[in-house]
């Protein structure tokens, strides 16, 4: 692709999540959702592929119902109580149809099916933008609703999205659907977070990215696209591949790396609350994604694979890795003793 076409891309794409986030009207933020929409579909066709066109044409339907959605219970909520404002939902109706939207945008169970198929479509760059960046604008329009938002609802979503994303990853080999189940998983602790604790739910978010954005840094950096790569993998680079084994380690939460951080604050924050029932429940699903995640970190570095690779030298063809990766890789692993000080100034 064109580097300017790519430049203008990526501009429209944090432009219309910057108009989202901004927006107190309910046009804008769907203005700036739908852009966000038509920056990234070239993203996800730049490599010509039926799969990459599938991918596409799956996530613009999906998108345009949502944002259907959202622009139907705003003009309802307008209607019924007079006025545009994004955080004065107070009719129970609309307040549904932007709560089912916005699960439905951001992959939430039980409407997750579309999303790791769509995931599989896309290069591991726009995968990696697809659980991160993308997520910002519908939590944006989730976190200034939240007021009239059901608690119960919110909390049964969440840990919906937690069981679910975590069974669904199981059975998965490619990376790109692994990691899109744990993106659903995440996002449901996000969405748990959300509902008891505001700030709670700013460092959940921004610890997922960090994390996240290691994992897909490192599968980019060493051409990994399956479970059988990850195999042969270390053959490009012993070190790196070892902190990976760290940093899937830290994407299933645990101590004493940066993923558990997060989800002990948000088991805390349910157990004060006498929500004993639900941080049990959170805490139990936990265990079948920190299976993949395990099983991830043990074909990493852990075992060796059953043929002899053929590429024992394959680290002489690639030196240069991203500048950001030791750094990010770093905050990824590394982060829990600064959890008071991370808690205390989001």
């Amino acid at each position: 692709m064109n580097p300017m076409v790519w430049a203008l891309l990526v501009l429209g794409l944090s432009t219309s999540t910057i108009i989202t986030m901004s927006s107190h009207h309910w046009l804008l933020a769907w203005l700036g959702l739908e852009l966000n929409t038509l920056s990234i579909l070239p993203m996800i066709l730049k490599h010509h592929h039926p799969r990459s066109t599938e991918a596409a044409v799956k996530y613009f339907l999906i998108q345009a119902l949502s944002a259907a959605l959202i622009l139907f219970a705003s003009i309802m909520n307008t209607w019924q109580t007079g006025q545009w404002s994004i955080t004065h939902m107070n009719a129970p109706a609309p307040t549904a149809m932007v709560t089912a939207a916005l699960a439905l945008k951001l992959g939430l169970a039980p409407a997750h099916l579309w999303y790791m198929d769509v995931m599989q479509g896309m290069t591991m760059f726009t995968a990696m933008i697809m659980t991160t960046w993308q997520k910002i604008a519908p939590l944006t329009l989730l976190y200034m609703t939240l007021n009239h938002l059901s608690t119960n609802t919110m909390l049964l979503i969440g840990v919906l999205s937690t069981t679910i994303g975590a069974w669904v990853g199981l059975n998965q080999t490619q990376m790109r659907k692994i990691l899109a189940a744990s993106s659903i998983t995440h996002t449901g602790w996000l969405i748990t977070a959300l509902s008891i604790h505001h700030a709670l739910a700013t460092l959940t978010m921004i610890a997922y990215i960090t994390m996240t954005t290691a994992i897909f840094i490192t599968l980019i950096s060493t051409s990994t696209k399956t479970l059988q790569d990850l195999g042969t993998a270390w053959s490009t680079t012993p070190p790196l591949m070892a902190t990976a084994l760290l940093t899937t380690a830290s994407l299933g939460g645990l101590p004493p790396l940066t993923g558990f951080m997060p989800k002990l604050l948000i088991l805390k924050e349910l157990t004060l609350m006498n929500m004993t029932p639900v941080s049990t429940l959170l805490a139990v699903t936990t265990l079948p994604s920190l299976y993949f995640y395990i099983r991830m970190a043990y074909f990493t570095m852990l075992t060796t694979p059953p043929n002899t690779t053929n590429t024992e030298q394959k680290w002489r063809f690639k030196t240069t890795y991203p500048k950001s990766l030791t750094t990010i890789l770093l905050l990824a692993t590394m982060t829990l003793p600064l959890t008071p000080l991370c808690h205390l100034t989001t």
